[in-house]
């Protein structure tokens, strides 16, 4: 018998974080994210998608052992943006036994009927630069830290239940070359001479900041039209900022800026953290900063993790010109394999970049949905 209970609290919220610790123990390729991090996304108190979405979470027992949990999401400005009545599921995880499965999925469904959606989906955090979608391909392939890691049968479970493809996102592993090829070069300094654009150069992460609102905004108008996307905030602008800056090598960020000194477009890559998190298991002490601290300073992959371009250059070769200068760095530096942001099948543009370099599809993780009417 599956008992599901709602979780609320700091002591309920700690154990909903930590109950894939042991269901995933000893496994090569989930990464971990940071407890710390989790826990800040999931309370209502510092979390600024709280301000337009509508949460619940619950834990299954069996015989008073967790053995699954999953959060319900209601992303009120995107069902608007969409005129839509959906609910996100998200943070799923369970043990190999339909019963414990279907009593997850059930109790979303039952709650998203309750206040009046028509539609689940997921897994789907609560905004685009939370974890989401379920792996599919790529099980004996390292995860990268900003995606999710699931046993293959988390799919199948959901298919049983009536669930059914939605999106597929795919990404690719790309291997540095010893010289960026000409071709490529080439394009990048026909389209900085033709739109006037520059390279941002900066040797410090604060030398960045006066461009990151900037960026932020070239992020919203890039990514509109993508799939669950919803502009972000002031404040998640700000609380993705002091997230993620923090840990960035001005080596491997590009930003484009036009003659109004705007940012055209970018890229941000950083040193691949998979295998010090699956190291310091979720946790920074007491030794798991360590594994972290040495990854950010000494690696040989990098992890491309975001990009964007302005509409209004779309298909003006932008992509040529922060790809190059990020594989320069990479050649200057040793770095080996370069990890493909996550990238919908359907957006061909977003992988045509590295096309002219050695690379192989490696992962592919599913948006699952289901009609409740």
């Amino acid at each position: 018998m599956v008992h599901i209970k709602e979780i609320t609290g700091n002591s309920g919220l700690e154990e909903f974080i930590r109950f894939p610790d042991s269901l995933y123990k000893g496994n090569l390729y989930r990464v971990t994210p940071l407890h710390s991090i989790e826990k800040g996304l999931l309370d209502r108190k510092t979390n600024p998608a709280f301000d337009y979405c509508v949460t619940s979470y619950w834990m299954a027992y069996r015989e008073g052992k967790a053995v699954g949990r999953i959060a319900g999401i209601i992303n009120k400005e995107s069902n608007k943006l969409r005129n839509e009545k959906f609910v996100r599921f998200g943070w799923i995880d369970f043990i190999d036994d339909i019963e414990v499965s279907a009593a997850l999925m059930r109790t979303v469904e039952e709650w998203a009927l309750q206040l009046g959606m028509t539609h689940v989906h997921g897994p789907l955090g609560f905004t685009d630069m939370d974890l989401e979608g379920m792996l599919i391909e790529g099980f004996n392939e390292i995860a990268t830290h900003a995606v999710l890691y699931n046993y293959p049968y988390y799919p199948e479970h959901l298919e049983r239940l009536g669930y059914g493809k939605e999106v597929d996102w795919v990404q690719f592993e790309i291997k540095v070359p010893t010289a960026v090829p000409d071709k490529i070069i080439r394009i990048a300094n026909i389209v900085k001479e033709k739109y006037n654009l520059r390279i941002l150069r900066a040797k410090r992460t604060k030398e960045l900041m006066p461009y990151v609102s900037k960026m932020f905004a070239t992020l919203n108008e890039s990514f509109i039209n993508l799939y669950g996307f919803v502009p972000l905030t002031p404040k998640q602008i700000e609380y993705y900022t002091k997230q993620y800056f923090s840990i960035i090598n001005p080596k491997y960020v590009c930003f484009i800026v036009d003659e109004h000194d705007d940012v055209a477009g970018f890229a941000i890559a950083i040193f691949s953290l998979s295998k010090a998190l699956i190291k310091a298991k979720g946790k920074l002490y007491p030794f798991g900063f360590v594994h972290v601290l040495k990854a950010l300073y000494k690696n040989d992959t990098i992890d491309l993790f975001l990009q964007g371009v302005k509409p209004s250059y779309n298909n003006k070769g932008l992509p040529a010109i922060f790809f190059a200068e990020i594989m320069k760095s990479c050649i200057a530096n040793g770095v080996k394999t370069a990890i493909s942001s996550h990238a919908l099948e359907t957006n061909t543009a977003a992988y045509l970049m590295f096309r002219e370099y050695e690379h192989r599809q490696h992962l592919k993780r599913r948006c699952f949905g289901k009609s409740l009417v």
